[in-house]
């Protein structure tokens, strides 16, 4: 498969452009931009009080939770806009002039200043500087809040494709006895609706209990591109607060968005995610070494012969057949490029028993409904996968992802809508989508005999196994090359002392291993092994000269001139190895370079001149 995945790469990038935004690549798309959010902070008094003897403070988690949203940002999405809006203050700084709100950090990217700002606000010290600088007051309005927010977003030149503010309160009806600031901040939330703000309530704990039915369930919206709901419970924990943020801030951009065609006229429109995706170091970025800003890339084509620029005009593209060269023009590749319109095309259904662990070939993807292109979407698929589910089948379908890349069949496999205690979601409902292996993706191996293990063998090492067993989570192991790499930017960037080390986690636990195991290593090892092994013991090397049967070192394969020219006439000449056609440029004073089509190509134009 490998060359006819090479065939479909994109070979037409004369020029790498630099884009002055995140666009995605493939599909049909909705989003293109920066996501944007603002965190509003309710700073009244009893935000920083302590309930039930916690160390935490309704304020410190808000800071803290706020904090690891940025050191994630500057990590993973540098680029987003973030902001910091605190009301129910003494002092007020905001563009509208309202009372009692003040703007502490404008809408813009996240960086180690932002950070060490907020810093500053931790703690018993953080929650006298604070009253020092801001002050309280409970005469705010939350409706004016929003405003200032909603100036925010409209004062940002860029373009920005998710526009999200995040309300952390413990005051359930903030305006109970004003019902003049009430209606304001009703009104307030339905035209941030109507302009694509979304608002979502981080609730806090505080005495008697949250009620969100008091005033905060007529002015919460969500996303439409979500469906997680609003949440009841109110977060007397970090982690309960931070996994309800992680909910929300993490994007939730579809590679694509397609049609799902069902038959010759039914179809429906759905996203395609991707719910794992492999972390990697961010690329280095090169700089000019005298301003220290970034420097474009191009790559321009020039005649060998002659030095002279080329336009992408004048240049074609050829496929080596025999002897001849197929010269394609540019329409001709993109059309044999093209095989079918992007889309999922569903073939027919198999029982979920017949999908295999050894058809897994790559990281599955994941579908949901879309009812931006296709009205009624979401009904015909919960449809589907409600039957789907009570008949324990997977749909197969041929997968065409974006123009111009091959099909693939995949195996659309049904997953229920899962919760947790704090009713956050954990699994959406929709299709996994299983790409299945074609013929050429199997390999046939042939297995070496082995001698085969007596029963009392294999029975002790069921013992060993049992006693070895644990429960595997995935998200229990982080990178420790990753998570040393960015702890190391951090602390670059925070200007600490030294960065904190992170543990290595993928390292075995060898003491806690022995003391489970205990003697049964040792009477595996008499069952298996003879007395006298060794498994510490090294091999003896053998030093050069010694023995009559030394191996010696394979000369390479030489070829005739004549046997060389057969097969560039016969277009054979790339079953050589790279070393032996090395060596034939090597002996004719030819420049070939490393690759492998380099020696073929300056071999072939050696032999065409005789």
């Amino acid at each position: 498969m490998s060359e006819w995945m090479s065939y479909y790469k994109n070979e037409e990038d004369e020029e790498e452009e630099e884009y002055p935004e995140e666009v995605e690549t493939g599909g049909e798309y909705k989003y293109a931009g920066r996501d944007s959010l603002i965190f509003l902070v309710d700073a009244s008094k009893a935000m920083f009080e302590n309930y039930d003897d916690d160390e935490w403070t309704p304020f410190d988690m808000t800071i803290q939770c706020i904090r690891n949203v940025y050191t994630n940002k500057i990590i993973s999405s540098d680029r987003d806009l973030l902001s910091v809006v605190f009301y129910g203050t003494e002092k007020h700084k905001n563009s509208v002039d309202f009372k009692h709100v003040y703007v502490l950090q404008e809408l813009d990217n996240p960086g180690a200043k932002r950070v060490l700002e907020l810093d500053k606000y931790k703690g018993d010290q953080g929650k006298a500087l604070f009253r020092e600088s801001f002050g309280h007051n409970a005469d705010y309005s939350l409706g004016e809040a929003l405003w200032a927010c909603c100036n925010l977003f409209s004062d940002v030149q860029l373009k920005m494709s998710h526009k999200r503010i995040m309300l952390f309160t413990n005051e359930d009806n903030p305006h109970g006895h004003d019902s003049t600031k009430a209606k304001l901040a009703r009104t307030k939330a339905a035209d941030l609706r109507e302009t694509g703000i979304v608002l979502d309530l981080m609730n806090l704990k505080k005495p008697g209990g949250f009620d969100i039915s008091l005033f905060y369930r007529d002015i919460i919206n969500t996303a439409e591109d979500e469906d997680l709901g609003i949440h009841t419970d109110a977060s007397s924990k970090l982690e309960d607060l931070m996994k309800k943020v992680r909910a929300k801030e993490t994007k939730k951009r579809a590679l694509a968005r397609l049609n799902f065609h069902l038959g010759k006229d039914l179809s429906l429109t759905v996203g395609v995610y991707n719910l794992v995706q492999k972390a990697c170091k961010p690329s280095p970025v090169k700089l000019y070494r005298e301003t220290n800003e970034p420097v474009k890339t191009k790559t321009r084509t020039f005649n060998r012969e002659t030095g002279s620029l080329l336009l992408p005009s004048d240049t074609k593209k050829a496929q080596t057949y025999g002897n001849r060269q197929i010269v394609l023009e540019k329409e001709e590749v993109e059309e044999a490029k093209r095989f079918d319109s992007p889309g999922l095309v569903l073939i027919g259904f198999k029982p979920l028993v017949m999908l295999k662990q050894h058809h897994y070939i790559k990281p599955s993807q994941f579908i949901y409904p879309e009812e931006s292109f296709i009205s009624g979407s979401t009904t015909l698929f919960n449809a589907l996968l409600t039957k789907c589910l009570d008949k324990g089948v997977m749909a197969l379908c041929r997968y065409t992802p974006r123009r111009n890349t091959p099909p693939r069949f995949v195996a659309l496999v049904p997953q229920e809508e899962e919760l947790d205690e704090q009713k956050v979601q954990t699994a959406p409902p929709g299709f996994h989508l299983i790409f299945l292996p074609y013929a050429d993706d199997k390999r046939k191996i042939d297995f070496t005999e082995k001698v085969p293990a007596n029963d009392e063998q294999v029975d002790k090492m069921k013992e060993i196994i049992q006693k070895l067993r644990f429960k595997y989570r995935n998200d229990s192991f982080e990178n420790p090359v990753l998570q040393q790499h960015f702890r190391n930017l951090e602390a670059l960037a925070l200007d600490l002392i030294e960065p904190e080390q992170a543990e290595d986690l993928t390292q075995p636990k060898v003491e806690a291993m022995n003391h489970r195991l205990g003697d049964l290593v040792e009477q595996f090892k008499q069952l298996v092994y003879p007395p006298d092994y060794n498994p510490e013991g090294k091999a003896v090397k053998r030093k050069q000269g010694e023995g009559a049967g030394q191996t010696e070192k394979k000369p390479k394969m030489e070829v005739s001139k004549d046997e060389l020219r057969s097969h560039v006439q016969k277009g054979t000449l790339g079953k050589f190895t790279v070393p032996v056609l090395k060596e034939a440029c090597r002996v004719y004073g030819l420049k070939g370079g490393g690759k492998k089509q380099e020696l073929l190509d300056a071999l072939t134009e050696y032999f065409s001149k005789f």
